[in-house]
């Protein structure tokens, strides 16, 4: 009886525990996506993993998020065929590792307003521990391996009390 109580706790760990621990980062904080705010100087000591979500919020038919390719975030330039988001409450998962780039296609809001966001996205912290590149060390170091381990935390705190539960 209490193995199958322990499998199923397990089961529900897995399909839980990701989705509790993705963040919403949202992005310029109380700013928001707005022109003529430092996207880089935001970004500084956070950590993107898969999973996680970014959460773009500005008046609806102000601005626009366009996921770009580095040229087009180099150029302020969306390819032609382009679906910008338009709901000023819009949320973008980062379901892949890698560099993402982002740009507002308002007028001149990304090459005179600096509306342009880019970031790294991690692997998921469930799995091993994301290894930096050493031109990012230490920063980036310092900052995934806290994030990592501050999840992994809450992971080990809500195993033991599923844990503490069924034995009681």
């Amino acid at each position: 009886m209490a193995s199958s109580n322990l499998y199923i706790i397990l089961v529900t760990l897995a399909i839980f525990a990701p989705s509790v621990l993705a963040t919403d980062y949202v992005v310029g904080d109380d700013k928001g996506w707005t022109i003529n705010f430092d996207y880089q100087a935001w970004v500084q000591g956070k950590s993107f993993y898969v999973g996680d979500n970014l959460v773009f919020n500005y008046p609806k038919g102000v601005h626009t998020v366009l996921k770009v390719n580095g040229t087009g975030f180099q150029q302020c330039a969306a390819p032609l065929d382009s679906v910008p988001l338009t709901s000023g409450k819009d949320v973008i998962n980062l379901a892949t590792p890698g560099r993402k780039w982002y740009i507002c296609g308002v007028g001149q809001h990304c090459e005179l307003g600096n509306q342009k966001l880019v970031i790294t996205v991690l692997p998921s912290s469930f799995s091993s521990a994301p290894s930096p590149s050493p031109s990012s060390w230490p920063s980036e170091a310092s900052a995934a391996t806290t994030s990592v381990g501050t999840r992994f935390a809450l992971i080990m705190l809500l195993t033991t009390g599923f844990l503490g539960m069924l034995m009681a």
